[in-house]
């Protein structure tokens, strides 16, 4: 069984002209296009997120040099620009839904641009594009009472499959927030495996239910790109962002000592 640590990429919107909300961590389709080019220069294999979290599970083979590409959200450019570039490589990739924020009959209204519908989300599906979940109305997860939690994840799940007629068996969670809790409700409510951020490449000892991605944003250049495949610097391009998380992570921390403590009074 293999213990190479596998890049994890992490994209959301690929547009030509994003909005404000979504721009840094948007890709512009040349970009995008340049990107896939050299991962296949390279000689990597795209697979998807369930079929390597079944490798690492069960011993089944993968490719020599395996990379995920996954999409957070649900932007309309993934069906826009990214899909006509998979497809023209034939590279795997996944796809994480936030079920209230595709456009349709589940609509919420929170979606920070412009969305997929579920027509969409079935032409991806068909064209090997794994669809997992991303929560119903994509909140921190963590900071979720126990009920609210269930409902976000069941939720989704639940619209996921009447929509595709399959069940999503991957999640990945929104922010890259989660705790013990929340994996744990995770796979309670039926995922097999899910997706966190860390900046780091995944590894099988960081368990099915805590595997690690590197962000790629607007700002990454093509240099950069290649450094996260071949997982090196990793440290030095995220070390803002893993300073930033930690002084964060204290505050969540605060969060919900207060919120405890507040119930156990009531």
């Amino acid at each position: 069984m293999t213990e190479t640590p596998v890049p994890i990429l992490m994209y959301h919107s690929v547009a030509t002209a994003p909005n404000d909300a979504t721009r840094a961590l948007s890709v512009a389709p040349e970009a995008f296009c340049e990107q896939m080019a050299m991962i296949g220069d390279l000689g990597l294999t795209p697979v998807g997120t369930a079929a390597l979290a079944a490798g690492w599970r069960t011993g089944r083979p993968l490719p020599p040099r395996p990379v995920l590409i996954t999409f957070d959200d649900g932007y309309e450019g993934v069906h826009r620009h990214a899909l006509p570039v998979l497809a023209k490589h034939g590279f795997a990739s996944t796809l994480f839904v936030s079920t209230g924020w595709i456009k349709g009959a589940y609509d919420t209204g929170g979606g920070l641009d412009t969305m997929l519908d579920w027509d969409q989300v079935r032409e991806l599906a068909a064209v090997d594009v794994e669809i997992g979940g991303h929560s119903h109305t994509h909140p921190q997860l963590d900071q979720l009472a126990d009920d609210r939690l269930r409902y976000e994840l069941s939720r989704c799940r639940e619209i996921v499959a009447d929509e595709l007629g399959t069940a999503p068996a991957s999640f990945a969670y929104p922010y890259g927030y989660s705790s013990r809790r929340v994996r744990e409700a995770v796979r309670e409510s039926g995922y097999a495996q899910a997706l966190a951020v860390g900046n780091a490449l995944a590894r099988r000892r960081q368990g099915p239910y805590a595997l690690r991605r590197v962000t790629v944003r607007r700002s990454t250049g093509i240099e950069e790109f290649g450094r996260l495949l071949e997982g090196r610097s990793i440290a030095r391009t995220f070390a803002g962002d893993r300073a930033l998380t930690k002084g964060y992570a204290l505050v969540r921390r605060a969060r919900q000592v207060r919120r405890k403590a507040i119930r156990s009074r009531v």
